[in-house]
């Protein structure tokens, strides 16, 4: 792979083809331009790209491009929004829609955004892109087809609708009885302008001058990309669709597939922290420092690693640098960040799970009797006071659980679901009420 554009509803692949020999790939979403220079792209030309529903490309892929020297170049699209961010580090932007953004005369998102088909159907525009219709009521009132009062109703009634609206048929509905109207539908079947399209080929026409030798990109001194967490993600994540298991890694899950049990609930687990990951892609979520040293602490204590040889030789056996090993957990605090957000949603998949494992019926019957039991030892039922905090505490993790009590006790009370400290502390109130006065097992028993 040399040369890779991302078009879609903008262009066609043929169209682009016949400008020079590419591979022509979907709109670009979030790793996508870094995955074309990961695979050898030596030009890369951004067009279309996803706005909604998608991640959209990140600025730090395309800066990550042209540090690796390769030539990125923009237009119509997201390409012509990237590029007006972006041409001071090296990205070549071209056509009038680029030089728009770049100038400040356009700065909404919208302006470019297009409502399509799927794949399946080629991408095909089902709306109107908003810089289209300024260049098509700019040509109509150039040619005395629209006067200047006619034509900026025409723009405010096109910028008022959503993106995926603007329509002509739906935008001159609200016109239908100006004398004008009949005379101006009539005059888009020929007059119509494709602004997107037409930039798209002044940037093919500039990248086929650079790969033809006659002119290469904008000079500029490529910044050299900070290795963020995020960014870290991001990479380790599209570094992993490609990754072939060495032997000894297939070895290791050839070994836990032969225990069915030990592998429905590893995977079971590995599915949810790449949804996690996926949620946290999407919305742009970071781990900040702290909670990653606490990630670290939590798992070399569980590990018993409290040396540095001790975990040096963990690295070695586990096959991680210190890099891995911090990116591996920065990955398992996001995740953990992503599921407590979650906590409100996660009701009725709870209960679902607890009836496929077998265990409603067992936890159902407990709080029946709990229910029973308690109402007559709580008369009125009272606070948890300041003073009883802290031996309802030490009671419940190292008694009932047998573990100690978390450093960082919020983050234990997201992890289960808890909305507060006070809901918290009248759970294991009422908990330990029950289990003192009925003698009963501890929760941590009989679990599967």
């Amino acid at each position: 792979m040399t040369t890779v554009v991302f078009a879609g509803p903008t262009i066609r692949a043929e169209e682009v083809q016949a400008y020079f020999e590419a591979t022509v790939l979907p709109p670009a979403g979030q790793g996508d331009i870094y995955r074309a220079a990961r695979q050898g792209a030596k030009a890369i030309g951004l067009i279309d790209g996803y706005f909604q529903g998608v991640p959209s490309v990140w600025h730090k892929e395309i800066l990550w491009a042209l540090e690796q020297g390769i030539a990125v170049f923009g237009s119509a699209s997201m390409g012509a929004l990237r590029a007006a961010e972006l041409s001071a580090f090296g990205m070549v932007g071209a056509g009038s829609i680029y030089e728009a953004y770049a100038s400040g005369a356009l700065i909404d998102d919208d302006e470019v955004a297009v409502l399509h088909s799927p794949a399946e159907l080629g991408f095909a525009p089902l709306s109107e892109p908003m810089v289209s219709i300024r260049a098509t009521v700019a040509r109509a009132q150039g040619e005395a087809v629209l006067e200047a009062d006619q034509a900026a109703a025409v723009l405010n009634a096109a910028k008022a609708r959503f993106y995926q609206h603007r329509v002509w048929e739906l935008i001159l509905a609200d016109f239908q009885a100006a004398p004008w109207c009949e005379g101006f539908r009539t005059w888009l079947k020929s007059g119509r302008v494709d602004a997107k399209r037409d930039d798209a080929r002044e940037m093919l026409a500039v990248m086929a001058a650079y790969l033809n030798g006659e002119r290469g990109p904008l000079p500029a001194t490529p910044l050299k990309v900070e290795r963020t967490l995020a960014w870290q993600t991001l990479v380790r994540r599209i570094e992993a669709e490609a990754y072939l298991l060495q032997a000894e890694d297939r070895r290791v899950l050839d070994e836990l597939r032969l225990d069915p049990d030990h592998y429905e609930g590893v995977r079971t687990r590995a599915m949810l922290r790449h949804l996690a990951l996926q949620e946290a892609g999407k919305s742009g979520r970071t781990v900040k420092r702290e909670a990653l040293a606490a990630q670290m602490s939590a798992h070399r204590k569980a590990l018993g690693l409290f040396s540095s040889r001790s975990l040096r030789k963990w690295l070695d056996d586990n096959g991680l640098s210190a890099a891995d090993y911090e990116g591996w957990l920065g990955e398992a605090a996001l995740a953990g960040t992503v599921a407590g957000s979650l906590n409100g949603q996660l009701a009725p998949h709870l209960l679902a799970e607890l009836r496929q494992a077998g265990d409603y019926t067992r936890l159902k019957s407990r709080a029946a009797s709990k229910e029973r039991y308690l109402p007559a030892q709580e008369q009125p039922a009272k606070p948890v006071t300041e003073q009883e905090r802290l031996p309802l505490t030490l009671w419940y993790f190292e008694e009932l659980l047998q573990r100690d009590v978390p450093d960082r006790l919020d983050d234990y009370l997201e992890a289960i679901g808890c909305r507060s400290r006070d809901e918290f502390y009248e759970l294991i109130r009422r908990e330990f009420m029950y289990h003192q006065g009925r003698n009963t097992r501890p929760v941590s028993e009989g679990r599967t």
